[in-house]
């Protein structure tokens, strides 16, 4: 089963528009400091030039798109600029959009237009891995809720077992939602908590299952063994589980979150990426720069405290939002 595989559902006109809406105020912190700068870059030029490039760069940089594809979007543009001998500063803007819409494209960023909808495979098992602060169970539960919200029946696995907080606030957000929670309390075995989750759900016939998991990076071994064992224990039930490993990534950490995408991707397979807390920065870049850099689908993007503001990642519509004028 694909990643993304799931049967498309198209979002209402009014409720797009409403995404639409949320995005571009979710962005709009990265959105004002790009394009002021942008505004300066280009003043009193007529053409790309060095000198435009090497402000581009920097703008680039200071978004969080992170070193390597920064060089990699200037080497385009200039290829660009040398392949059609003139391009004007008014142009610079589309030609950026495009480089960026084409990194995005490249790196299996998917447009989907409902990932909440029904699974093509019951129970659907989502691993969530991420650091502790990232927003990882406010994440789970925001996806639970959505999926509730869609008709599907959820349960929810609170396998970070060394924090209390995430145990308790996975608890919390089942209890709002009106979904089962399996939950062994503090210091239990994670391993066990999944197995016991995952068999939850193929008893009540379920149509998604989303375990959390404990959020330590300082023991990436133990990490990696905690997690190697809990797919082991899951798979008992389900062969090809866990189909989804979601990193979960604080975006108004900038670099840090690179970092983070690193030690994680080197602990477990991570397939898809959710980057959260992108209302709060000027760092939005971050997410053309890790999804370039790992490879990895982006799939969800926070852009405010509402449940409905953990979107799903659509390329085109986060492009036309980041490069959208007042």
């Amino acid at each position: 089963m694909g990643l993304f595989d799931f049967l498309k559902k198209k979002p209402a006109p009014e409720e797009q528009a409403d995404l639409e809406e949320a995005l571009e105020k979710g962005l709009e912190k990265t959105k004002e400091g790009f394009i002021s700068k942008m505004g300066r870059a280009v003043l009193g030029k007529s053409k790309v030039d060095d000198d435009v490039l090497d402000e581009l760069e920097e703008i680039l940089l200071t978004s969080d798109v992170g070193v390597a594809t920064t060089l990699k979007i200037i080497e385009r543009i200039e290829r660009r600029v040398e392949r059609d001998k003139f391009v004007s500063t008014e142009e610079l803007d589309q030609v950026l959009r495009e480089e960026v819409a084409a990194l995005l494209d490249e790196n299996k960023s998917y447009d989907i237009e409902n990932a909440f909808a029904e699974p093509k495979q019951k129970p659907y098992v989502i691993m969530v891995v991420g650091v502790n602060g990232v927003g990882k169970t406010t994440t789970i539960g925001k996806l639970a809720s959505q999926f509730h919200q869609n008709g599907l029946k959820v349960v929810l696995g609170a396998a970070d077992t060394f924090r209390a907080a995430a145990v308790d606030q996975l608890k919390l957000w089942g209890e709002r939602v009106g979904i089962p929670v399996i939950d062994h309390g503090m210091n239990t075995d994670p391993a066990s908590v999944a197995f016991d989750t995952v068999k939850k759900a193929v008893d009540m016939e379920a149509d998604i299952v989303i375990i959390d998991t404990a959020g330590r990076l300082h023991t990436k071994v133990n990490l990696m063994t905690e997690l190697s064992k809990m797919k082991r224990v899951v798979q008992k039930f389900i062969p090809e589980a866990p189909h989804e490993v979601l990193l979960v990534l604080d975006g108004s950490t900038g670099q840090n979150a690179f970092i983070q995408a690193q030690e994680f991707t080197k602990a477990t397979e991570v397939t898809a990426l959710a980057i959260t807390k992108l209302d709060g920065t000027a760092k939005g870049g971050v997410v053309i720069g890790i999804s370039d850099q790992f490879k990895i689908p982006v799939k969800y993007i926070g852009v405010g405290e509402k449940v409905s503001d953990l979107q799903v990642f659509n390329k085109t519509t986060f492009v036309d939002s980041l490069f959208a004028k007042k």
